[in-house]
């Protein structure tokens, strides 16, 4: 029994295009380990087409994607399982201008529970400040007891109108 369908729903389309795809896909015959030994930690943002933008091709990175880029406990889980079972050295982090975090605070918590009925248990990690929030990540990255290698862990952020990526010091204190 298939499942129903409705004209023209956005899922279907991705299924159509699947096919189309899957019908003149060769198995590249790789593994999970990325080539490159490189995880990328960005944001979901639908503007970020990371393999374009960093010159990467099918199996150079890991991609790790979540709203605003930060580095959550899950983030760290993702991290552990890319370096220890699969071989990742090196992190790259990326937010970008013009976040949806930007406009966010934790009250969007309490906007949800009294919605719901329930408060999430996760933390928005709203930001209003993304160079600084790409610092603390790069600080729970190089901290986190669980990585085996946090010696090359960078942290950009990423112009949505130029495409480029400007790097971030770590060790620039914000002003009081």
């Amino acid at each position: 029994m298939s499942p129903p369908h409705r004209d023209d729903s956005v899922i279907d389309r991705l299924v159509d295009a699947n096919k189309r795809y899957a019908s003149e896909f060769i198995d590249p015959g790789m593994d999970a380990r990325p080539v490159l030994k490189v995880a990328v930690v960005a944001c979901m943002d639908a503007r970020l087409d990371l393999h374009a933008a960093l010159g990467l091709d099918l199996g150079d990175c890991h991609t790790i994607r979540n709203a605003g880029g930060v580095v959550t406990d899950d983030v760290i889980r993702s991290l552990t399982i890319s370096q220890r079972a699969l071989g990742t050295r090196s992190v790259v982090l990326i937010h970008h201008t013009g976040c949806g975090l930007l406009n966010l605070t934790e009250d969007f918590r309490y906007e949800l529970e009294d919605e719901v009925g329930q408060r999430p248990s996760w933390a928005v990690e709203a930001f209003k400040d993304a160079e600084q929030d790409v610092r603390q990540s790069m600080e729970r990255v190089r901290t986190s007891p669980f990585l085996l290698h946090t010696d090359d862990v960078r942290g950009f952020v990423f112009d949505v109108t130029t495409g480029l990526l400007r790097e971030i010091d770590p060790t620039i204190d914000p002003e009081p």
